[in-house]
């Protein structure tokens, strides 16, 4: 396969680790940007633009990043925080009335950060078309019962984001969450990333779709636990509810269906618009801007739940939006923030060492939260880095 794009002197790792996912894990295209102390490192693409295509990757080609969208709209809270129009520690019904229903009187705005709202299924789950209506989401949401008693336990709230979140900013800042990601985040700092995907780029994003590894890389597969296993496979438990929350599936290859506004799963953007966010999460992108203050930082990675998820049914560690180095989610380093998407991109920053991390494709694999194809990107990444 060949590998498109350039690294830094020392960085050739990286390169080597990209290229091997293409021969052994059953990569069909791709991309990965990395940038170190706010300059780009790494820029490497390869394979198709469509995962059932022949057509090439081109450098900007865009691709669905399902739940690695969720780190981009914890920075929407978060910067509004910043600015002092969001308290994290005020009741959502503060600034949205009808939340305050059903039991959920006292949640905080950091439980819905935190996916400790107690939120993670709808008793009936909205349709595609019902749920990119953001008029109806948030009623769906704000009338639902909680499973637990908001902020006593945590579990992924893997859809019901799309609605908790996206509803905060527009009744904050009388915008929809994608056209204040648009302006206040990714303008600033040139990050090719969209919530609700204009008609103007469409052509840019490729086809996705799942795909399986050769057998060859049996070895390098990784089984479910069976608990896990078991979880996913009752229709019954809060597993299953909380990823059908959205029924039936959504095409994602759907050019309506990328126009909506999911903050929770249909965020569309480049590896280098990923890498170049999380760039500016933490210092300034080539001399420019930067997004979050220190303070702020500190405030996304604090850990704010940690152990048993309700909904993953693994160990996980959130901060508010995103998701912290551990054995479900291993990043660079423990000191990293980001966020997966199922079955394929990732995208973190790492504070100690400067470094940034963005990584797309077309070929979704069925892990949750730990894809082999980006973990192989990091392992590489890591010694380059000590």
């Amino acid at each position: 396969m060949d590998v498109n794009g350039v690294v830094a002197e020392g960085f050739e790792p990286v390169r080597e680790a990209f290229a091997a996912n293409f021969a052994l894990l059953g990569e069909r295209g791709a991309a990965v940007a990395v940038y170190r102390d706010g300059h780009k490192v790494v820029d490497l693409w390869a394979g198709t633009k469509d995962v059932d295509g022949t057509a090439p990757w081109e450098h900007g080609t865009a691709q669905v990043v399902r739940s690695a969208t969720k780190g981009v709209a914890a920075a929407a809270l978060l910067l509004l925080h910043q600015r002092g129009e969001l308290d994290l520690d005020a009741p959502v019904g503060a600034y949205w009335p009808e939340y305050k229903t059903a039991g959920k009187e006292h949640t905080l705005v950091r439980h819905l950060l935190a996916h400790r709202a107690g939120v993670p299924v709808l008793d009936r789950p909205l349709t595609p078309a019902e749920a990119a209506d953001p008029d109806l989401g948030a009623a769906a949401v704000a009338a639902q019962a909680p499973v637990w008693e908001p902020g006593t336990d945590h579990g992924y709230h893997a859809q019901t984001y799309s609605w908790l979140t996206g509803e905060l900013v527009r009744r904050i800042t009388g915008r929809t969450i994608g056209e204040w990601i648009a302006t206040e985040i990714a303008a600033p700092v040139g990050a090719e990333l969209w919530l609700g995907l204009p008609e103007a780029e469409q052509s840019r994003a490729g086809r996705v779709g799942p795909v399986q590894p050769p057998q060859s890389a049996g070895a390098l597969r990784t089984r479910p636990k069976r608990s896990v296993a078991d979880a996913y496979a009752d229709p019954d438990s809060l597993t299953r509810r909380a990823f059908a929350a959205l029924t039936p599936l959504p095409d994602e290859n759907d050019p309506v269906y990328r126009a909506a506004e999911l903050p929770a799963s249909n965020g569309i953007a480049t590896a280098d618009g990923l890498a170049r966010f999380y760039a500016s999460l933490i210092g300034e992108v080539d001399g420019g801007r930067r997004l979050f203050t220190a303070d702020t930082m500190e405030l996304a990675r604090g850990e704010q739940s940690a152990g048993a998820d309700r909904v993953l049914v693994v160990g996980t560690r959130f901060g508010l939006g995103y998701m912290l180095h551990g054995s479900a989610s291993p990043l660079l380093t423990p000191a990293s923030f980001g966020h997966p998407g199922r079955g394929g991109a990732l995208a973190f920053a790492d504070p100690e060492t400067g470094i940034a991390f963005g990584y797309v494709t077309n070929g979704f694999h069925k892990s949750v939260t730990a894809d082999p194809r980006a973990q192989a990107l990091v392992r590489a990444l890591r010694p380059l880095t000590r």
